[in-house]
C-alpha cells in the first residue's frame, strides 16, 4: 500500500524546472516533549496546536514518479536553503507550522468533534432513522449532550451509488432541522453541494458549508463568497453514483493535495478569506481501500495547505475491508481507530456518528499525550 518510492537521502543538484515538492511532517511529539523540542529549535509546532514535528518527509514527483526521503527538520531546512529547485519547501514548512485561526467560532487548540445528522432515507449507516424532522432535531441535541462541538446536517446521501436529490426536497429536509438546532445555540453545519440549499441553510442559522464537491457545482462558489460562513472543501473523484467505479490515481495523497490546493486558490480568487476554509481528503469518495489507507497514513501532508483538516472516516466501508466485513453499525472500533489516527496526525476536526465514544477516546488520547 506504499504511496511513494522511498529514497535514502534528500535529492541533490536538481536544477531543472520542477519537480513538484511536498512536505510531510514526521516525528510528531506532544506535551512536554513537544515544548522542549520547539524550545531547543529542533521542532516546530504542528499547525500551532499541541503537537510538534521534529522531522519532515520531502516528497517530490516528476511526472508519474513520486519519491520520499525523510530527515530531521534541521537537515531539511538546511537542504532547502541550498537546493534551488526546492524554493517552495520553506513556505510549505511554514504553512505546516502556522497556528490556525478559530473556525466556525471554535478554537482549534484541541480536537473538535462534528456529529452527523442524516435527514435522509438512504444514508449508508443510518438511512431513514432520522428522516423525520423531530427525530433529526432530537438526535442533533443528543449529539451535543454527548459532547459534539458542532452538528453536520445533510439532506442528500452521497454514499457510493447514491442518486442525486432534487434541491427543493433537500432544502425541505434540512432547513427545519437547522433552524431548530440553531435556535438552541447549536453550532450547525450544512452538508450540501447545492447553492440554493446553502443559502437557505445559512438563512436558517447554519455556520458552516460542508461541501463534498468543494464548491464546484453551479453557483456554489458565489453562495459561499457572499456569506461569512466557515467552509469545508472535500475531495471527491467523480460523482456519488459512479465514484467507486475503478478509481485511479498517480499518487492518491499527492493528487488529493493538488486538488485541494487548487480549490483553496479558487476560493481565495473569489474573495474568500483563507481563514474560513478547512479541507477534507474525502475518505471513501472515489477511492479504493488502498487509497484510503495511503491518505490516512500521510494525512499530515495536508497541513501544507495552511488550513484546518477535517477527517470523516466514521463507519465507512474501508473499515470492514481491513477487518471482518462488518456492517456499518458494527464498525465503532475501526471508526475510533481512524479518528485517533487523524487526531494523532494533527487533524483539528473529526466528523463522526458515534460522538460519545469518540469524545471519550479523544480525551484519553489528550491525557496520555500530555496535550490537555
Amino acid at each position: 500500500m506504499s504511496a511513494f518510492h522511498r529514497c535514502p537521502a534528500l535529492p541533490r543538484g536538481i536544477v531543472r524546472d520542477g519537480p513538484a515538492f511536498y512536505v510531510l511532517p514526521t516525528g510528531l511529539v506532544a506535551g512536554e516533549v513537544a515544548v522542549a523540542a520547539v524550545a531547543s529549535g529542533r521542532a516546530r509546532p504542528l499547525a500551532g496546536g499541541p503537537l510538534a514535528f521534529t522531522g519532515a518527509g520531502i516528497v517530490w514527483r516528476d511526472g508519474t514518479d513520486a519519491r520520499l526521503a525523510v530527515a530531521s527538520l534541521t537537515d531539511v531546512e538546511r537542504w532547502a536553503a541550498a537546493e534551488p529547485a526546492a524554493a517552495s519547501v520553506p513556505g510549505l514548512i511554514e504553512a505546516c507550522s502556522r497556528p490556525r485561526n478559530p473556525w466556525a467560532g471554535l478554537g482549534l487548540d484541541r480536537p473538535r468533534i462534528m456529529g452527523i445528522v442524516n435527514v435522509t432515507p438512504d444514508s449508508f449507516s443510518d438511512g431513514g432513522r432520522t428522516l423525520a424532522p423531530e427525530a433529526a432535531i432530537a438526535h442533533g441535541l443528543a449529539l451535543v449532550d454527548a459532547g459534539a462541538d458542532l452538528v453536520d446536517v445533510g439532506g442528500e446521501s452521497t454514499r457510493p451509488g447514491a442518486d442525486p436529490v432534487a434541491e427543493d426536497e433537500e432544502r425541505a429536509r434540512v432547513v427545519p432541522v437547522i433552524a431548530a438546532l440553531a435556535a438552541k445555540g447549536v453550532a450547525v453545519s450544512v452538508d450540501t453541494r447545492h447553492a440554493p440549499v446553502m443559502a437557505a441553510a445559512l438563512a436558517a442559522g447554519a455556520r458552516v458549508i460542508n461541501d463534498v464537491a468543494a464548491l464546484g457545482e453551479p453557483g456554489a462558489m458565489d453562495a459561499a463568497a457572499g456569506s461569512d460562513a466557515a467552509l469545508c472543501l472535500m475531495h471527491m473523484r467523480g460523482q456519488p453514483a459512479t465514484m467507486q467505479d475503478a478509481p485511479a490515481y498517480q499518487s492518491a495523497p499527492l493528487d488529493v493535495f493538488d486538488f485541494l490546493s487548487q480549490r483553496v486558490a479558487a476560493c481565495r480568487a473569489a474573495g474568500i478569506d483563507a481563514a474560513r476554509i478547512a479541507v477534507d481528503p474525502g475518505i471513501g469518495f472515489g477511492k479504493t481501500d488502498a487509497h484510503n489507507a495511503q491518505i490516512l497514513a500521510t494525512l499530515p501532508l495536508l497541513h501544507g495547505l495552511g488550513c484546518p483538516i477535517l477527517l470523516g472516516a466514521s463507519r465507512k466501508r474501508f473499515i470492514a475491508a481491513f477487518s471482518r466485513g462488518e456492517g456499518p453499525d458494527d464498525r465503532l472500533g475501526g471508526g475510533i481507530a481512524a479518528a485517533l489516527a487523524g487526531i494523532e496526525a494533527g487533524a483539528q476536526i473529526v466528523r463522526v456518528h458515534d460522538v460519545a465514544e469518540t469524545v471519550q477516546a479523544a480525551r484519553v488520547w489528550r491525557a496520555i499525550r500530555g496535550a490537555s
